[in-house]
């Protein structure tokens, strides 16, 4: 209805106002905030009066001569403008019924895109690195990712998901070298290798592999003494050991030694075995078919960086090779370059981004790139897009590919500072994952009347819903406060909230089959649509909001309009619930009629739950 308006508004500021044609203007039309004075709002009276230098309520007079909206509302008189210009809509409910008779469909209004509109989407998602545990911020590129992944496909493109893993370079090299000397000194049995002791070797070789240059610097500047300095000489020379012997085991790596790919293999086996467990526990479609390692674009890295510097596109400076991307943001002072090649031959994260983008493009096929990936790297991306366009990497058949940053925000804990475990480590995933499981077993534990099998399934339903529904409610570049108690809670703006409104309404069609026959459904989905209520009206607006929001979604790359659309459309409902009787309305009509706009409402729910990746459940 929204949309509708909007199309009929513009045209009539247009054809009352020809002096501003070719100028967008916004018709402004918003929900009435007071439902007795109208449905809905438009507001544009005031703006198209500073542009024609009029009076806004002959402007309003204007717009309402010119505007033909009688299929769908009441007669718009004088009487209809408010205030300066406001002009109020109220929408017949016999045009309301109709446009939700025409949603009642198994598209359910959203009709996928075909032809030109149909693009090849290309989402980065997760983006785990070998060797280490998945952490709390792993959850966000996660289920984000997985929900516009969902949303996109929901809306008729063709959506290639990418789990970027960092499966490459000197880091992992360094952690290969250390478990090929611990296994050949009996320390460790390399397949009995856990992701712990992974991280923890990880962790370990980084520590060892720290030059203590800083250090000796400082001893020699405040004249330490020789002993200490001699010292520190000795952990630097461990130090540069450690790290020449990760170079040597990186080269025979880069040429696929037999034994150093093992090693690797194993590493890697054992770092996606636990991130595709733990994306399966969070609900998330990553599967091995999405894993787009680093490694696949080693080989490609030296090419890459020769065919800029042959194009004039990179230039050598100081040793390096660099991109300038000066136009980026407009100085002074200018954008700072990328650097793609170190001087000592060693390639970056940019260098990869953008063998990455030139596959995506080129050799997938994509219309749109979008990286799920933390704030922390904006300014890492706008370089490293910028580079790509410069480079003509990021465009196919001579149009531009649209390539999207949807950064994300911190979770925090209740205190303010980034989330971290009691013992004031960074939190691992799988924590977050099974702490939500383990509130959700508290809570439902008090329901005897659920049986063992039952409240293990709901628990999980649960948990996943509270996990997911908090990071996704809120703006996507906003920090949030994960609270354990507040994300289970069965009130309020929850995922278990919603998850409860739909088995609410899945129970009035188990007690209509048992009170009117197992045919009463099937009559329902028949039934003429009557809307003599006010909350049967409000209920039956917020429906027909489905389309428009998740097509927003797609456009917004932003996951919270959909969850906020859910918890209004669950409040709308609760509102007709407690206001129009079902099994008991006055007459067969109306209870059918009413049924018809509880199944519409479950599957409208069942269909944006799914989307944000929550399991549906019958019963609570």
């Amino acid at each position: 209805m929204l949309a509708v308006l909007k199309d009929r508004f513009a045209d009539a500021i247009a054809r009352a106002f020809p002096q501003l044609a070719g100028q967008a203007v916004d018709p402004a039309i918003a929900p009435g905030k007071n439902p007795k004075f109208g449905d809905y709002q438009c507001n544009a009276a005031m703006a198209v009066a500073k542009l024609v230098g009029g009076n806004p309520r002959e402007v309003a007079k204007a717009i309402l001569a010119a505007v033909d909206v009688s299929d769908l509302a009441e007669p718009l008189t004088d009487a209809s403008i408010a205030g300066p210009g406001f002009i109020n809509v109220t929408i017949r409910t016999d045009a309301l019924a109709g446009l939700l008779t025409a949603m009642d469909t198994p598209t359910l209004g959203l009709e996928p895109a075909t032809g030109a509109a149909r693009q090849t989407i290309v989402v980065d998602l997760c983006g785990v690195n070998l060797a280490k545990q998945l952490h709390v911020g792993h959850l966000r590129s996660t289920v984000i990712g997985d929900t516009l992944a969902r949303v996109l496909a929901r809306l008729g493109h063709n959506v290639i998901r990418q789990n970027h893993v960092g499966d490459w370079g000197l880091p992992i090299a360094m952690v290969a070298s250390r478990l090929m000397d611990q296994a050949a000194a009996g320390q460790i049995d390399l397949a009995r290798i856990t992701l712990a002791d992974l991280d923890s070797a990880y962790k370990e070789a980084k520590k060892a592999g720290t030059s203590e240059s800083a250090a000796l610097a400082a001893c020699r500047k405040y004249a330490m003494g020789s002993k200490l300095e001699a010292e520190i000489l000795a952990q630097v020379e461990d130090a540069k050991a450690i790290e020449n012997r990760g170079k040597e085991v990186l080269v025979k790596l880069q040429a696929k030694d037999p034994a150093v790919y093992k090693v690797w293999q194993l590493i890697s086996d054992v770092t996606m075995q636990q991130c595709l467990a733990t994306c399966r526990d969070l609900n998330a479609i990553v599967l091995p078919e999405h894993t787009a390692g680093e490694s696949a674009y080693a080989e490609a890295l030296g090419p890459l960086v020769d065919d800029l510097l042959s194009r004039g596109v990179a230039e050598i400076s100081q040793g390096a090779a660099i991109v300038r991307v000066d136009d980026l943001e407009p100085g002074p002072p200018p954008a700072p370059p990328v650097l793609i090649r170190k001087s000592d031959g060693g390639y970056l994260y940019a260098t990869t981004d953008m063998a990455a983008i030139r596959h995506r493009c080129q050799t997938l096929k994509a219309d749109r790139v979008v990286y799920v990936v933390g704030a922390p790297q904006m300014l890492h991306f706008k370089q490293v897009f910028a580079a790509a366009r410069k480079a003509g990497y990021a465009e196919r058949a001579g149009k531009p590919v649209s390539l999207e940053h949807a950064a994300f925000g911190a979770i925090l804990g209740e205190d303010g500072k980034p989330f971290k475990t009691r013992s004031g480590q960074s939190a691992k995933l799988q924590d977050l994952v099974e702490l939500a499981q383990e509130r959700a077993q508290a809570v439902l534990a008090e329901r005897a009347e659920l049986s063992e099998y039952d409240r293990t399934t709901i628990a999980s339903a649960v948990s996943i819903a509270a996990l997911r529904y908090t990071d996704m409610s809120s703006e996507r570049l906003r920090d949030y406060v994960f609270s354990p108690e507040r994300m289970v809670a069965f009130e309020g703006n929850t995922g278990p909230y919603l998850l409860y409104a739909l088995v609410r309404i899945k129970s009035i069609f188990r007690k209509a089959a048992e009170r009117f026959g197992p045919a009463e459904s099937a009559a329902a989905a028949a039934a003429p649509l009557t809307l003599g209520q006010s909350a049967e009206k409000n209920l039956a607006m917020a429906l027909l909001r489905y389309s428009s929001v998740t097509q927003d979604v797609g456009r917004t790359l932003e996951p919270h309009r959909l969850c906020a659309f859910i918890y209004e459309l669950a409040g709308a409902y609760a509102s007709f619930f407690d206001a129009c009787p079902v099994l008991t309305a006055p007459d067969e009509a109306t209870r059918r009629s009413r049924l018809r706009l509880c199944s519409l409402t479950e599957r409208v729910l069942v269909d944006a739950l799914t989307l944000l990746g929550i399991p549906v459940i019958d019963r609570m």
